[in-house]
Protein backbone atom coordinates (compact mmCIF):
# COMPACT_ATOMS: atom_id res chain seq x y z
CA UNK A 1 0.00 0.00 0.00
CA UNK A 2 1.47 3.35 -1.00
CA UNK A 3 1.01 6.85 0.23
CA UNK A 4 0.39 8.09 3.71
CA UNK A 5 -1.58 5.01 4.75
CA UNK A 6 1.28 2.74 3.76
CA UNK A 7 3.75 4.93 5.66
CA UNK A 8 1.61 4.63 8.79
CA UNK A 9 0.83 0.92 8.43
CA UNK A 10 4.49 0.14 7.88
CA UNK A 11 5.39 1.45 11.35
CA UNK A 12 5.69 -0.74 14.40
CA UNK A 13 3.36 -0.20 17.35
CA UNK A 14 5.92 1.77 19.41
CA UNK A 15 6.71 3.94 16.38
CA UNK A 16 3.00 4.61 15.86
CA UNK A 17 2.55 5.62 19.50
CA UNK A 18 5.60 7.89 19.33
CA UNK A 19 4.39 9.52 16.11
CA UNK A 20 0.94 10.08 17.62
CA UNK A 21 2.48 11.54 20.79
CA UNK A 22 4.74 13.92 18.89
CA UNK A 23 1.98 15.18 16.63
CA UNK A 24 -0.24 15.68 19.65
CA UNK A 25 2.34 18.01 21.14
CA UNK A 26 2.73 19.70 17.76
CA UNK A 27 -0.98 20.50 17.76
CA UNK A 28 -0.79 22.13 21.20
CA UNK A 29 0.71 25.33 19.74
CA UNK A 30 -2.22 25.60 17.35
CA UNK A 31 -4.62 25.17 20.27
CA UNK A 32 -2.74 27.77 22.31
CA UNK A 33 -2.83 30.34 19.50
CA UNK A 34 -6.46 29.63 18.59
CA UNK A 35 -7.71 29.67 22.18
CA UNK A 36 -5.76 32.60 23.63
CA UNK A 37 -4.18 34.73 20.88
CA UNK A 38 -6.87 35.00 18.19
CA UNK A 39 -9.69 36.06 20.56
CA UNK A 40 -7.62 39.11 21.44
CA UNK A 41 -8.42 40.60 18.03
CA UNK A 42 -12.10 40.70 18.97
CA UNK A 43 -11.74 42.28 22.41
CA UNK A 44 -8.44 44.17 22.54
CA UNK A 45 -7.86 47.18 20.26
CA UNK A 46 -4.83 47.53 18.02
CA UNK A 47 -1.89 47.55 18.37
CA UNK A 48 -2.10 45.72 21.72
CA UNK A 49 -3.94 42.80 20.15
CA UNK A 50 -1.07 42.27 17.70
CA UNK A 51 1.43 42.38 20.55
CA UNK A 52 -0.45 39.69 22.43
CA UNK A 53 -0.86 37.60 19.28
CA UNK A 54 2.85 37.70 18.43
CA UNK A 55 3.89 36.97 22.01
CA UNK A 56 1.58 33.96 22.32
CA UNK A 57 2.59 32.67 18.87
CA UNK A 58 6.28 32.89 19.78
CA UNK A 59 5.60 31.10 23.06
CA UNK A 60 3.67 28.37 21.24
CA UNK A 61 6.46 27.82 18.69
CA UNK A 62 9.10 27.68 21.43
CA UNK A 63 6.95 25.21 23.36
CA UNK A 64 6.64 22.94 20.29
CA UNK A 65 10.42 22.84 19.75
CA UNK A 66 11.04 22.25 23.46
CA UNK A 67 8.50 19.43 23.59
CA UNK A 68 10.02 17.71 20.57
CA UNK A 69 13.58 17.81 21.90
CA UNK A 70 12.49 16.84 25.41
CA UNK A 71 10.66 13.79 24.03
CA UNK A 72 13.95 12.77 22.39
CA UNK A 73 15.53 13.05 25.84
CA UNK A 74 12.89 10.81 27.40
CA UNK A 75 13.79 8.15 24.79
CA UNK A 76 17.52 8.56 25.51
CA UNK A 77 18.36 9.96 22.07
CA UNK A 78 19.80 13.33 23.13
CA UNK A 79 20.78 15.22 26.29
CA UNK A 80 18.17 17.19 28.16
CA UNK A 81 17.76 20.61 26.43
CA UNK A 82 18.40 22.59 29.62
CA UNK A 83 18.93 25.96 27.94
CA UNK A 84 15.78 25.60 25.89
CA UNK A 85 13.80 24.69 29.00
CA UNK A 86 15.14 27.75 30.80
CA UNK A 87 14.26 29.87 27.79
CA UNK A 88 10.72 28.51 27.74
CA UNK A 89 10.29 29.08 31.48
CA UNK A 90 11.60 32.62 31.26
CA UNK A 91 9.47 33.41 28.21
CA UNK A 92 6.39 32.02 29.97
CA UNK A 93 6.91 34.29 32.97
CA UNK A 94 7.64 37.38 30.83
CA UNK A 95 4.57 36.90 28.60
CA UNK A 96 2.37 36.22 31.65
CA UNK A 97 3.55 39.44 33.30
CA UNK A 98 3.05 41.42 30.09
CA UNK A 99 -0.50 40.10 29.69
CA UNK A 100 -1.20 40.96 33.34
CA UNK A 101 0.04 44.51 32.78
CA UNK A 102 -2.16 44.76 29.71
CA UNK A 103 -5.15 43.50 31.71
CA UNK A 104 -4.58 46.09 34.47
CA UNK A 105 -3.20 49.10 32.65
CA UNK A 106 -4.02 48.52 28.99
CA UNK A 107 -7.07 49.62 27.02
CA UNK A 108 -10.06 50.08 29.25
CA UNK A 109 -12.98 47.73 29.06
CA UNK A 110 -14.14 44.56 30.73
CA UNK A 111 -13.72 42.49 27.58
CA UNK A 112 -10.19 43.77 27.02
CA UNK A 113 -9.13 42.94 30.58
CA UNK A 114 -10.75 39.51 30.44
CA UNK A 115 -8.98 38.68 27.16
CA UNK A 116 -5.60 39.70 28.56
CA UNK A 117 -6.28 37.73 31.75
CA UNK A 118 -7.13 34.68 29.67
CA UNK A 119 -3.80 34.98 27.89
CA UNK A 120 -2.15 35.21 31.32
CA UNK A 121 -3.64 31.91 32.51
CA UNK A 122 -3.29 30.13 29.16
CA UNK A 123 0.39 30.90 28.64
CA UNK A 124 1.19 29.77 32.19
CA UNK A 125 -0.75 26.54 31.75
CA UNK A 126 0.85 25.53 28.44
CA UNK A 127 4.30 26.53 29.71
CA UNK A 128 4.01 24.44 32.89
CA UNK A 129 2.60 21.49 30.94
CA UNK A 130 5.51 21.53 28.47
CA UNK A 131 8.12 21.92 31.22
CA UNK A 132 6.62 18.86 32.94
CA UNK A 133 8.08 16.69 30.14
CA UNK A 134 11.51 17.23 31.66
CA UNK A 135 10.41 16.05 35.12
CA UNK A 136 10.36 12.34 35.98
CA UNK A 137 8.85 12.49 39.47
CA UNK A 138 5.11 13.01 39.96
CA UNK A 139 5.72 14.90 43.19
CA UNK A 140 7.73 17.56 41.39
CA UNK A 141 5.05 17.93 38.75
CA UNK A 142 2.48 18.61 41.46
CA UNK A 143 4.81 21.12 43.05
CA UNK A 144 5.20 22.84 39.69
CA UNK A 145 1.44 23.23 39.21
CA UNK A 146 0.85 24.45 42.77
CA UNK A 147 3.83 26.80 42.52
CA UNK A 148 2.41 28.35 39.36
CA UNK A 149 -0.95 28.88 41.06
CA UNK A 150 0.70 30.49 44.10
CA UNK A 151 2.78 32.65 41.77
CA UNK A 152 -0.36 33.87 40.08
CA UNK A 153 -1.78 35.00 43.41
CA UNK A 154 1.52 36.45 44.59
CA UNK A 155 1.83 38.59 41.45
CA UNK A 156 -1.82 39.48 40.86
CA UNK A 157 -2.76 40.76 44.31
CA UNK A 158 0.17 43.22 44.71
CA UNK A 159 -0.42 44.39 41.13
CA UNK A 160 -3.89 45.54 42.09
CA UNK A 161 -6.07 42.61 41.07
CA UNK A 162 -8.97 42.13 43.52
CA UNK A 163 -8.52 39.11 45.80
CA UNK A 164 -11.57 37.21 44.44
CA UNK A 165 -10.36 37.67 40.86
CA UNK A 166 -6.83 36.58 41.86
CA UNK A 167 -8.27 33.49 43.53
CA UNK A 168 -10.24 32.65 40.39
CA UNK A 169 -7.12 33.09 38.25
CA UNK A 170 -5.12 30.84 40.61
CA UNK A 171 -7.85 28.17 40.51
CA UNK A 172 -8.03 28.33 36.72
CA UNK A 173 -4.26 27.96 36.58
CA UNK A 174 -4.41 24.86 38.79
CA UNK A 175 -7.04 23.26 36.57
CA UNK A 176 -5.51 24.16 33.22
CA UNK A 177 -1.86 23.59 34.16
CA UNK A 178 -2.80 20.39 35.98
CA UNK A 179 -4.58 19.07 32.91
CA UNK A 180 -1.67 19.79 30.56
CA UNK A 181 0.83 18.44 33.09
CA UNK A 182 -1.17 15.22 33.43
CA UNK A 183 -1.36 14.96 29.63
CA UNK A 184 2.41 15.32 29.33
CA UNK A 185 3.16 12.83 32.11
CA UNK A 186 0.69 10.26 30.79
CA UNK A 187 1.98 10.60 27.22
CA UNK A 188 5.58 9.97 28.30
CA UNK A 189 4.53 7.05 30.52
CA UNK A 190 2.52 5.46 27.72
CA UNK A 191 5.34 5.90 25.20
CA UNK A 192 7.91 4.34 27.53
CA UNK A 193 5.55 1.50 28.44
CA UNK A 194 4.95 0.60 24.80
CA UNK A 195 8.67 0.55 24.06
CA UNK A 196 9.34 -1.58 27.14
CA UNK A 197 6.65 -4.06 26.09
CA UNK A 198 8.17 -4.26 22.62
CA UNK A 199 11.61 -4.87 24.09
CA UNK A 200 10.15 -7.56 26.35
CA UNK A 201 8.65 -9.28 23.31
CA UNK A 202 12.01 -9.22 21.55
CA UNK A 203 13.68 -10.56 24.69
CA UNK A 204 11.13 -13.37 24.89
CA UNK A 205 11.84 -14.35 21.30
CA UNK A 206 15.60 -14.34 21.93
CA UNK A 207 15.14 -16.43 25.08
CA UNK A 208 13.10 -18.96 23.12
CA UNK A 209 15.92 -19.27 20.58
CA UNK A 210 18.51 -19.54 23.35
CA UNK A 211 16.46 -22.21 25.12
CA UNK A 212 16.25 -24.25 21.92
CA UNK A 213 19.99 -23.96 21.45
CA UNK A 214 20.57 -25.09 25.01
CA UNK A 215 18.29 -28.06 24.46
CA UNK A 216 20.14 -29.03 21.32
CA UNK A 217 23.51 -28.64 23.02
CA UNK A 218 22.31 -30.63 26.02
CA UNK A 219 21.13 -33.48 23.80
CA UNK A 220 24.42 -33.53 21.91
CA UNK A 221 26.36 -33.52 25.16
CA UNK A 222 24.36 -36.43 26.49
CA UNK A 223 25.01 -38.43 23.33
CA UNK A 224 28.59 -37.46 22.58
CA UNK A 225 29.99 -37.06 26.08
CA UNK A 226 29.48 -40.60 27.30
CA UNK A 227 30.33 -42.30 24.01
CA UNK A 228 33.47 -40.27 23.41
CA UNK A 229 34.67 -41.02 26.92
CA UNK A 230 34.21 -44.74 26.25
CA UNK A 231 35.97 -44.41 22.87
CA UNK A 232 38.93 -42.65 24.49
CA UNK A 233 39.17 -45.26 27.23
CA UNK A 234 38.98 -48.24 24.88
CA UNK A 235 41.40 -46.63 22.42
CA UNK A 236 43.93 -46.17 25.21
CA UNK A 237 43.41 -49.77 26.28
CA UNK A 238 43.86 -50.96 22.70
CA UNK A 239 47.15 -49.03 22.45
CA UNK A 240 48.46 -50.64 25.63
CA UNK A 241 47.43 -54.11 24.45
CA UNK A 242 48.95 -53.54 21.00
CA UNK A 243 52.28 -52.53 22.55
CA UNK A 244 52.30 -55.77 24.48
CA UNK A 245 51.41 -57.76 21.40
CA UNK A 246 48.12 -58.92 22.84
CA UNK A 247 45.44 -60.01 20.33
CA UNK A 248 42.72 -58.42 22.50
CA UNK A 249 43.70 -55.06 21.02
CA UNK A 250 41.80 -55.97 17.85
CA UNK A 251 38.67 -56.69 19.83
CA UNK A 252 38.94 -53.35 21.60
CA UNK A 253 39.28 -51.49 18.30
CA UNK A 254 36.28 -53.36 16.91
CA UNK A 255 34.35 -52.19 19.97
CA UNK A 256 35.55 -48.62 19.35
CA UNK A 257 34.32 -48.92 15.77
CA UNK A 258 30.92 -50.14 16.97
CA UNK A 259 30.60 -47.30 19.49
CA UNK A 260 31.57 -44.75 16.82
CA UNK A 261 28.89 -46.03 14.48
CA UNK A 262 26.34 -46.04 17.31
CA UNK A 263 27.30 -42.48 18.19
CA UNK A 264 26.89 -41.44 14.57
CA UNK A 265 23.42 -42.95 14.51
CA UNK A 266 22.40 -41.26 17.77
CA UNK A 267 23.71 -37.88 16.58
CA UNK A 268 21.67 -38.28 13.39
CA UNK A 269 18.58 -38.92 15.48
CA UNK A 270 19.21 -35.83 17.59
CA UNK A 271 19.73 -33.65 14.50
CA UNK A 272 16.68 -35.17 12.80
CA UNK A 273 14.57 -34.43 15.84
CA UNK A 274 15.87 -30.86 15.81
CA UNK A 275 15.27 -30.36 12.10
CA UNK A 276 11.90 -32.05 11.84
CA UNK A 277 8.85 -30.27 13.19
CA UNK A 278 5.75 -32.21 14.23
CA UNK A 279 2.65 -30.46 12.88
CA UNK A 280 0.43 -31.34 15.84
CA UNK A 281 3.03 -30.07 18.31
CA UNK A 282 3.67 -26.90 16.33
CA UNK A 283 -0.03 -26.06 16.09
CA UNK A 284 -0.50 -26.54 19.82
CA UNK A 285 2.62 -24.49 20.54
CA UNK A 286 1.55 -21.71 18.19
CA UNK A 287 -1.86 -21.46 19.81
CA UNK A 288 -0.35 -21.40 23.30
CA UNK A 289 2.38 -18.87 22.53
CA UNK A 290 0.12 -16.46 20.63
CA UNK A 291 -2.59 -16.65 23.28
CA UNK A 292 -0.02 -15.92 25.98
CA UNK A 293 1.11 -12.91 23.95
CA UNK A 294 -2.44 -11.51 23.95
CA UNK A 295 -3.20 -12.53 20.36
CA UNK A 296 -6.48 -14.34 19.75
CA UNK A 297 -5.41 -17.53 17.98
CA UNK A 298 -7.84 -19.92 16.30
CA UNK A 299 -6.68 -23.26 14.86
CA UNK A 300 -8.92 -25.47 12.74
CA UNK A 301 -8.72 -28.44 10.41
CA UNK A 302 -7.69 -32.12 10.49
CA UNK A 303 -4.16 -33.01 11.58
CA UNK A 304 -3.95 -36.80 11.69
CA UNK A 305 -3.15 -39.03 8.75
CA UNK A 306 -0.66 -36.78 6.96
CA UNK A 307 2.71 -38.26 5.93
CA UNK A 308 5.62 -37.47 8.25
CA UNK A 309 7.57 -35.44 5.68
CA UNK A 310 4.53 -33.27 4.92
CA UNK A 311 3.84 -32.74 8.63
CA UNK A 312 7.48 -31.71 9.11
CA UNK A 313 7.39 -29.19 6.24
CA UNK A 314 4.07 -27.68 7.33
CA UNK A 315 5.21 -27.68 10.95
CA UNK A 316 8.12 -25.46 9.95
CA UNK A 317 5.71 -23.13 8.17
CA UNK A 318 3.63 -22.83 11.36
CA UNK A 319 6.74 -22.28 13.47
CA UNK A 320 8.19 -19.60 11.20
CA UNK A 321 4.87 -17.79 10.73
CA UNK A 322 4.18 -17.79 14.47
CA UNK A 323 7.64 -16.43 15.24
CA UNK A 324 7.21 -13.56 12.81
CA UNK A 325 3.71 -12.68 14.01
CA UNK A 326 5.27 -12.22 17.45
CA UNK A 327 8.42 -10.42 16.37
CA UNK A 328 7.45 -8.38 13.32
CA UNK A 329 3.67 -8.00 13.39
CA UNK A 330 1.12 -5.94 15.24
CA UNK A 331 -1.62 -8.52 15.28
CA UNK A 332 -4.61 -8.89 17.56
CA UNK A 333 -5.96 -12.02 15.84
CA UNK A 334 -4.35 -14.96 14.07
CA UNK A 335 -6.15 -17.84 12.36
CA UNK A 336 -4.45 -21.09 11.32
CA UNK A 337 -6.46 -23.46 9.15
CA UNK A 338 -5.60 -26.82 7.60
CA UNK A 339 -7.66 -28.17 4.71
CA UNK A 340 -7.36 -31.39 2.72
CA UNK A 341 -9.08 -31.48 -0.68
CA UNK A 342 -8.45 -32.88 -4.16
CA UNK A 343 -5.23 -34.62 -3.19
CA UNK A 344 -3.64 -31.50 -1.69
CA UNK A 345 -3.23 -30.23 1.84
CA UNK A 346 -3.44 -26.45 2.30
CA UNK A 347 -2.19 -24.63 5.37
CA UNK A 348 -3.29 -20.99 5.77
CA UNK A 349 -1.94 -18.60 8.40
CA UNK A 350 -3.76 -15.28 8.48
CA UNK A 351 -3.28 -12.37 10.87
CA UNK A 352 -4.44 -8.78 11.08
CA UNK A 353 -1.01 -7.29 11.76
CA UNK A 354 0.98 -4.94 9.58
CA UNK A 355 1.93 -6.05 6.07
CA UNK A 356 4.87 -8.42 6.09
CA UNK A 357 4.22 -9.72 9.59
CA UNK A 358 3.30 -13.21 8.58
CA UNK A 359 6.62 -14.64 7.52
CA UNK A 360 8.32 -11.99 5.58
CA UNK A 361 11.41 -11.97 7.73
CA UNK A 362 12.83 -13.87 10.53
CA UNK A 363 15.16 -16.79 10.88
CA UNK A 364 15.06 -20.39 9.89
CA UNK A 365 17.46 -23.20 10.44
CA UNK A 366 21.08 -22.27 9.64
CA UNK A 367 22.07 -23.18 6.16
CA UNK A 368 18.51 -23.36 4.93
CA UNK A 369 17.88 -19.71 4.24
CA UNK A 370 15.64 -17.39 6.19
CA UNK A 371 12.05 -16.23 6.11
CA UNK A 372 10.11 -17.03 2.97
CA UNK A 373 13.20 -18.34 1.16
CA UNK A 374 13.85 -20.96 3.83
CA UNK A 375 10.22 -22.05 3.87
CA UNK A 376 10.13 -22.37 0.09
CA UNK A 377 13.21 -24.60 0.22
CA UNK A 378 11.55 -26.90 2.71
CA UNK A 379 8.30 -27.05 0.76
CA UNK A 380 10.15 -27.65 -2.49
CA UNK A 381 11.42 -30.92 -1.04
CA UNK A 382 7.81 -32.17 -0.88
CA UNK A 383 6.75 -30.46 -4.16
CA UNK A 384 4.91 -27.76 -2.23
CA UNK A 385 4.42 -24.06 -2.98
CA UNK A 386 4.24 -21.02 -0.74
CA UNK A 387 2.32 -17.80 -1.24
CA UNK A 388 2.39 -14.82 1.09
CA UNK A 389 1.17 -11.24 0.94
CA UNK A 390 -1.50 -8.76 2.03
CA UNK A 391 -5.03 -10.08 1.76
CA UNK A 392 -6.95 -6.90 2.53
CA UNK A 393 -6.66 -3.63 4.37
CA UNK A 394 -5.62 -5.22 7.66
CA UNK A 395 -4.79 -8.82 6.76
CA UNK A 396 -1.64 -10.71 5.88
CA UNK A 397 -2.06 -14.26 4.59
CA UNK A 398 0.50 -17.03 4.18
CA UNK A 399 -0.60 -20.15 2.28
CA UNK A 400 1.35 -23.38 1.86
CA UNK A 401 0.06 -26.09 -0.50
CA UNK A 402 1.55 -29.58 -0.64
CA UNK A 403 0.38 -32.47 -2.85
CA UNK A 404 -0.43 -35.73 -1.07
CA UNK A 405 1.05 -39.04 -2.18
CA UNK A 406 -1.46 -41.25 -3.99
CA UNK A 407 -1.47 -43.86 -1.20
CA UNK A 408 -1.99 -41.26 1.55
CA UNK A 409 -5.59 -40.93 2.76
CA UNK A 410 -5.78 -38.50 5.72
CA UNK A 411 -8.90 -37.73 7.65
CA UNK A 412 -11.28 -35.63 5.63
CA UNK A 413 -13.71 -33.05 6.84
CA UNK A 414 -17.30 -34.35 6.94
CA UNK A 415 -19.25 -33.80 3.74
CA UNK A 416 -22.30 -31.55 3.83
CA UNK A 417 -25.53 -33.31 4.62
CA UNK A 418 -28.20 -33.19 1.90
CA UNK A 419 -30.23 -30.03 2.19
CA UNK A 420 -28.22 -28.73 5.10
CA UNK A 421 -25.02 -26.99 6.05
CA UNK A 422 -21.77 -28.86 6.52
CA UNK A 423 -21.21 -30.45 9.88
CA UNK A 424 -18.57 -28.60 11.87
CA UNK A 425 -14.98 -29.76 11.86
CA UNK A 426 -13.88 -30.91 15.33
CA UNK A 427 -12.45 -28.19 17.53
CA UNK A 428 -8.75 -27.65 16.92
CA UNK A 429 -7.76 -27.86 20.59
CA UNK A 430 -9.08 -31.41 20.91
CA UNK A 431 -7.26 -32.45 17.76
CA UNK A 432 -4.00 -30.72 18.54
CA UNK A 433 -3.66 -31.56 22.20
CA UNK A 434 -5.32 -34.97 22.35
Amino acid sequence: MSGRGGWWRGKSTPAKVETYTRWSFHTFPLVEVAAFALPAFGYVPAPVNWILFLLVSAHAALGAVTASLTLDWTRGRRPLPVRLLWALGTTTVVIAVVSLVVALHGPRGADSGAAAGTVFVGVLSFGIGTLALSVRETRRMVYGVLGAALGVGAVAVPAGVPAPAAAVAAGATVLAAGFFTFTSAFSVWLLNAVYELDEARETRARLAVAEERLRFGRDLHDVMGRNLAVVALKSELAVQLARRGRPEAVEQMIEVQRIARETQREVREVVRGYREADLRTELAGAQGVLTAAGIDCEVSGPVTGLPAEIQSALGWVVREATTNVLRHGDAARCAVSLRVAEGRVTLTVENDGAPGSGAGTGTAEPGRGSGLAGLRERLREVDGVLRAGPAGDDLFRLTAEVPLPPDSVPEQAPAPEPGGSPRPVPHPVSEVTS
